[in-house]
């Protein structure tokens, strides 16, 4: 065990590094590698957005070597469109990005000694007896996952510990990301046009602080599995009710029960809260982690600013398809 443990030891210490030249996967069409693209430009890291696609595997080898990266990360995959239902009939996609994509790029990197950051996904658990809902009790890193209800969380629950298995990888359980404009991959952007929701408190993630800390992460060479949400949970209403305070007053909504849901989508969702501890305690020191209620309120006042900026007065100057009235 002691030399397991300074193999490891050793592996981190060889794996903390600035982050010179980065390779994106899921940089030129993806909603987060882009937005890693910008923050590591911003920081003076040359970027480099991956030509190859990930489940090709000698197309990746062979711009690992020729671009030869500090570090990569990994932010392709498929969630499907407009949602995760997708992948229920389209599986051999959702399998080859997902799970041989993914394989493929945490292998490569593994033989070349990089660091690679995996942008993966907490929606891998569901609340159970021992972590109940309300109870403040969440599901740590070392939690197997227990929610396999939507073909997608199936591909990324098993993913999973394949991927401990690398001891180059750092691996994202991401949940639910909120930015703070309405690019309809924003989670607070996709309730917010649904005719009704369920109302449950869950982890989220907040990527105006989480993404900079996915970096500063990487720049420390931290490795293995992260759960990657502000501390605590927030429920859909207070979601709502915050885009309500600060962006349209006016908005209305309607809740229904997971019952009721379960009806009108062909997949189940999960819901969960995912423990901090962790992740709070491996921080690099000068990275702000909020917890997740002050962190969405704060995400909703820089949205109702960059929102006047785009369009002008709110909430006249909405985009129609986000005024039910």
């Amino acid at each position: 065990a002691e030399v397991v443990l300074a193999e490891r030891n050793k592996s981190n210490i060889k794996m903390s590094a600035p982050i010179t030249k980065a390779l994106i996967y899921g940089g030129k069409t993806g909603w987060i590698g882009g937005k890693v693209a910008v923050m590591l430009k911003e920081q003076g890291a040359e970027v480099v957005l991956a030509e190859a696609r990930c489940e090709n595997r000698a197309d990746v080898a062979k711009e690992l070597d020729e671009v030869k990266p500090s570090h990569v990360f990994m932010a392709a995959g498929i969630t499907g469109r407009p949602n995760i239902d997708w992948c229920e009939d389209h599986k051999p996609d959702t399998i080859r990005t997902n799970v041989i994509g993914t394989l493929n790029l945490a292998d490569l990197t593994n033989e070349r000694n990089i660091h690679c950051t995996v942008y993966a996904t907490g929606c891998i658990f569901k609340y159970d007896d021992a972590h109940a809902l309300g109870s403040g009790i969440g599901f740590t890193e070392e939690d197997t996952p227990n929610f396999d209800e939507s073909f997608y969380s199936q591909t990324k629950g098993y993913m999973e510990p394949m991927l401990k298995c690398y001891p180059n990888c750092m691996i994202l359980r991401v949940r639910m990301p909120i930015s703070d404009d309405l690019i309809h991959r924003n989670f607070i952007t996709k309730i917010v046009k649904y005719e009704r929701v369920v109302n449950i408190p869950n982890s989220m993630t907040v990527l105006y602080e989480m993404l900079p800390a996915s970096l500063a992460m990487a720049k420390k060479g931290l490795t293995g599995v992260y759960n990657f949400c502000n501390p605590g949970v927030i429920s859909h209403n207070q979601c709502l009710d915050l885009y309500k305070k600060y962006i349209d007053p006016t908005y209305t909504y309607k809740n229904f029960t997971i019952e009721e849901q379960s009806k009108v989508l062909k997949a189940g969702r999960s819901n969960n809260e995912l423990d901090s501890t962790k992740l709070m305690r491996d921080m690099p020191e000068d990275i702000k982690i909020n917890d997740i209620l002050t962190a969405v309120e704060l995400c909703m006042q820089r949205m109702q600013k960059n929102l006047t900026e785009e369009f002008g007065p709110l909430p006249d100057s909405l985009p129609k398809e986000f005024r039910k009235n």
